[in-house]
């Protein structure tokens, strides 16, 4: 018999961290994972630690085009290597392969990633919570349709679980359906979208092993999730232009007027990843010109009632 062969060292901490990132963000570039799990390290360190990985093939990466980052994923090894940990986050995560990976949508994905980061951010600076696994991707929903006994499938493009240290001791839980648009779809169809978040608020008549009355999503959420439209993907001025259009179709729409508890809100990705969510460049449909936090407070006037 041939001498066993020997086993390898030991990973450092960090990787198993990093392993579960990807797994359940799906694709990441390097200056991500460096904004999420080495701040204020080089980025030479992650590098490292990514390289370290991709020898030990438990991660890979594509270049979706010239001059374009590199997109890490887990390999079938480093997908099993995450589901021997019981206390990850996610638990339906599916293997990525390389044509996924730098297939159609790795710039939907980014971005939602992106809208993460952002957010981790802030709540570093404010001493809240809101790391590397407080958002979940593609989080699906059965919304009612109004006039029928069936509900349809609503899927959010990621959930965001935010809770903030208030200054008089307290906490508090922020939530947040994320809608990613990258402007690939017409306007009215982002609005129509958004509206349909009023079916989810509303009773589902088919469910019938809940009490009469009781929306499905409070079986998720002890309060309703605020609606967080991230725009990206075009011009500036062109994303401005969209998002007074997409403002104007849900001040109009009867569903969201009869309905002021779906609160919706829009931003561009761009300001988010320059000033942070909480800096006045939030709107609402109700005010199309005013300009809020992502709680839905004026600067200059108080809280939002």
């Amino acid at each position: 018999m041939g001498s066993p062969t020997p086993a390898a060292a030991p990973l450092p901490s960090i990787t198993t961290e990093l392993l579960t990132s990807l797994y359940q963000h799906r694709l990441l570039t390097t200056a991500q994972i460096l904004a999420m799990h080495f701040p204020g390290r080089t980025r030479r360190r992650a590098e490292e630690v990514l390289a370290t990985l991709t020898r030990r093939r438990l991660i890979a990466f594509v270049r979706p085009g010239r001059r374009k980052p590199r997109l890490y994923f887990l390999t079938l090894a480093g997908t099993q290597a995450v589901e021997q940990v019981p206390t990850r986050v996610e638990t339906r995560r599916k293997l990525i392969t390389p044509e996924q990976a730098a297939g159609p949508l790795w710039q939907h994905t980014l971005a939602v990633n992106d809208t993460g980061i952002a957010f981790m951010r802030a709540a570093r600076e404010r001493g809240d919570e809101f790391g590397a696994f407080s958002w979940r991707h593609e989080i699906a929903h059965q919304a009612p349709t109004p006039g029928h006994t069936r509900s349809e499938l609503l899927i959010s493009d990621a959930l965001l679980t935010y809770l903030a240290h208030n200054p008089d001791g307290q906490l508090t839980f922020h939530y947040r359906l994320l809608e990613l648009d990258r402007a690939t779809v017409p306007t009215d169809t982002l609005a129509t979208k958004l509206a349909r978040y009023t079916n989810l608020y509303h009773p589902t008549p088919t469910r019938r092993t809940q009490p009469a009355n009781t929306p499905t999503w409070q079986t998720h959420y002890p309060i309703f999730p605020d609606i967080a439209c991230i725009l990206t993907g075009a011009p500036r001025p062109a994303l401005q232009r969209r998002t007074q259009t997409v403002l104007a179709l849900c001040h109009t729409d009867p569903h969201l007027q009869a309905t002021p508890q779906v609160r919706i809100s829009l931003a561009l990705l761009q300001d988010l990843q320059t000033h942070g969510p909480h800096a006045p460049i939030w709107h609402q449909p109700p005010n199309p010109t005013r300009t809020l936090d992502w709680l839905g407070r004026d600067p200059d006037v108080g809280p939002n009632p």
